[in-house]
């Protein structure tokens, strides 16, 4: 937030820098979350491993797009691509 005299500081104003605060953080957590799981699919070193590292993963793209972290095209392409990777693997 800044602290300047120039700007406006009503509550509202305060309370709304909060929320958006709290909720770039918690986006910022789900999005470093899903690119660690996604690495998971790729690496994997068997087909079983593969299928159930990309089985968490797709259920935490529906999440992540239903609460807004990420966009949901950006959802269906993603688990598009990995599940083409995993099926790769094996």
């Amino acid at each position: 937030m800044v602290d300047s005299p120039t700007v406006p500081r009503s509550k509202t104003v305060l309370k709304r820098q909060r929320q958006n605060q709290a909720r770039h953080a918690r986006n910022k957590s789900a999005r470093s979350s899903l690119r660690t799981q996604e690495r998971k699919v790729r690496t994997a070193s068997d087909a079983d491993t593969a299928r159930t590292a990309l089985k968490a993963v797709q259920r935490d793209l529906d999440r992540a797009a239903g609460k807004g972290a990420i966009h949901r095209n950006k959802a269906a392409r993603k688990k598009s691509r990995l599940a083409k990777a995993a099926a790769k693997t094996g």
